[in-house]
């Protein structure tokens, strides 16, 4: 079957009941995407499927052809970073990191579908878990992103 991941087609082999994530981590070598869960519920394997954020972990291979996935590795580079990873890392964001990957493509599908999201928004969109607690931080960097002010004090949208 034929795939296009990060704007390239793939041919692969792969079982067809194959989720998306174990073909890209394991397959393809693109561990940006993590293993959280299993189940959906985490968020961590978060990628794009024609624009929209899908848990990667319960996707699978057949569902694929004919649509266009991204991934983290697609977002930006070291040189040139995405907007919200710049914002990320002003936020101070990433504490133990693992879950970022995820949070980032679940936040770069909220702003290309709403460029100014309020903070309800974001709560709606980011249903991605963080064992660290960076939530406040998250909705920083996205507002951060956005264009939008925030308070220092709290880091809500003003």
């Amino acid at each position: 079957m034929e795939l296009n991941i990060n704007g390239k087609n793939i041919n692969t082999d792969a079982d067809p009941s194959m989720p998306l994530l174990w073909l890209l981590r394991d397959e393809l070598n693109m561990t940006g995407t993590k293993f959280g869960c299993g189940v959906a519920a985490c968020g961590a394997c978060t990628v794009h499927l024609d624009g929209q954020a899908v848990r990667s972990c319960v996707i699978p291979l057949a569902s694929l052809t004919g649509k266009k996935i991204l991934t983290i590795e697609s977002l930006g580079t070291g040189d040139k970073p995405h907007a919200l990873q710049a914002a990320w890392i002003a936020e101070q964001v990433p504490q133990c990191g693992y879950c970022q990957s995820g949070m980032l493509m679940a936040a770069t599908a909220l702003l290309a579908r709403k460029p100014k999201p309020s903070d309800a928004d974001i709560d709606e969109a980011m249903t991605n878990i963080c064992r660290c607690g960076t939530y406040q931080r998250v909705r920083a960097a996205i507002h951060r992103a956005a264009g939008t002010p925030t308070t220092a004090a709290t880091g809500l949208a003003a």
